[in-house]
């Protein structure tokens, strides 16, 4: 069981960051092989919305995004994190996002299916926002859902959390860090139950 935990903060030790590493945690508990990556040290550009995927399936630009890409496909359980800006992802999760137009494009224009070993994959969206609004999360959700969805992976739950702001301060909120120990070593388990909709830990 290989699980990929994505940072995408573009600060080091942030909130997310950290809930993300007691997620992992909680996977490595379950004897999951787990790996944790920080997006910002890759150097991934915008798609530029070339369409050139549209034919083959695979984006044209040269950047570290091909090599970040195989080892999300490669595993079988993945963990994205990030800090909620402007009531959506951050920059760097979105230009990661826009970037899997080709994955998208695989899919739904050329009709490629996953391969059968990774058809049981799943996912899960850790978020924090210093905002009080309960309304900040609504845009990540969809989101995820959309880029999962071409990646062929389940959405399996979200820990979403707000009004944690300053770097380093969910460390103080002892219930989210528990729940991401717990959410990361039940998303680890190979037996996992179906849902029609991800498992929701909010904290407002």
């Amino acid at each position: 069981m290989k699980v990929l935990g994505i940072s995408t903060s573009p600060r080091a030790n942030g909130n997310s960051d950290l809930l993300l590493r007691r997620a992992l945690a909680g996977a490595e508990s379950a004897d999951a092989e787990v790996e944790y990556v920080r997006l910002s040290d890759f150097k991934i550009g915008p798609c530029i919305e070339c369409n050139s995927c549209y034919t083959t399936g695979v984006c044209v630009l040269e950047d570290d995004y091909h090599r970040l890409l195989r080892k999300i496909l490669d595993a079988d359980r993945l963990i994205f994190a990030s800090p909620v800006f402007f009531m959506s992802l951050c920059a760097q999760a979105k230009t990661l996002i826009d970037r899997g137009q080709c994955l998208w494009a695989a899919k739904y224009i050329l009709k490629k299916s996953p391969p059968p070993e990774h058809n049981d994959r799943k996912a899960m969206v850790i978020a924090v926002g210093g905002s009080k609004s309960k309304k900040q999360f609504d845009c990540i959700r969809l989101m995820m859902k959309t880029y999962f969805d071409s990646l062929g992976i389940r959405y399996e739950s979200n820990l979403f959390v707000n009004q944690v702001d300053e770097a380093g301060d969910i460390e103080k909120h002892a219930a989210a860090m528990e729940e991401a120990f717990k959410l990361g070593s039940a998303l680890a388990l190979r037996q996992c139950i179906r849902r029609n909709k991800p498992v929701d830990v909010e904290f407002f």
